[in-house]
């Protein structure tokens, strides 16, 4: 068994059951990685043990440790990391990704492996699958879908602490903009799309 299947199976053990940041969203996220590594001729091995490490502590989002996830995410994956003979400097570099990947961090990894890391956790945001998550976190939450009086933040700065498609304008549809690498750019181009086609379809519903 090599070192990133060990370190797989490690981690579903101790993943939370949140659907927005279970296992599967880690294996989605790690597809992602990996498509983009090799695109960008980055080290797998490292990109990949960092996406796996990426959210072994989750805080629920009405938490006020919240922000701090990326940033306990790190210091767990490095006692993790040193099991199974990591460098110093690897540890260095897959946990410095894992702990500036994170939106509410609102930092530019230096590292082309924490870039990776971040454009594909982001890619997960977005698309189909990031409107599903949306939902499935606001349920856990008892948010309500929209606000009656303005929907889609006409008239108003977006809050999604209250309703979930105020989510779409705090966060996702920014995520474009925000990518670091031309492959993760390109994806994320795609998958907005299918975010504003939503958003689309929903107004005419609403």
């Amino acid at each position: 068994m090599n070192v990133l299947d060990s370190i797989k199976n490690e981690i579903i053990k101790i993943m939370d059951n949140d659907p927005a940041h279970d296992f599967e969203h880690v294996m989605r996220v790690y597809n992602n990685a990996q498509k983009i590594a090799k695109k960008e001729k980055a080290n797998q091995k490292l990109v990949l043990s960092a996406t796996l490490l990426h959210d072994i502590v989750s805080y629920s989002k009405s938490s006020k440790r919240s922000k701090f996830s990326s940033i306990d995410s790190a210091k767990k994956s490095k006692l993790i990391l040193k099991k199974y003979n990591f460098t110093t400097e690897e540890i260095t570099i897959i946990s410095d990704a894992i702990a500036d990947h994170s939106f509410s961090q609102n930092k530019v990894p230096q590292t082309l492996e924490g870039k990776i890391l971040q454009d594909a956790d982001r890619l997960d945001a977005l698309g189909a699958i990031g409107i599903a998550r949306v939902f499935a976190t606001s349920g856990s939450l008892n948010r309500p879908f929209y606000n009656i009086d303005d929907p889609f933040c006409n008239k108003r700065n977006p809050d999604d602490n209250l309703w979930a498609v105020d989510h779409f304008f705090n966060k996702l549809l920014k995520l474009e903009s925000m990518m670091n690498t031309k492959s993760g750019k390109i994806e994320a181009k795609k998958r907005t799309k299918v975010l504003k086609v939503f958003l689309k379809q929903l107004k005419d519903e609403v």
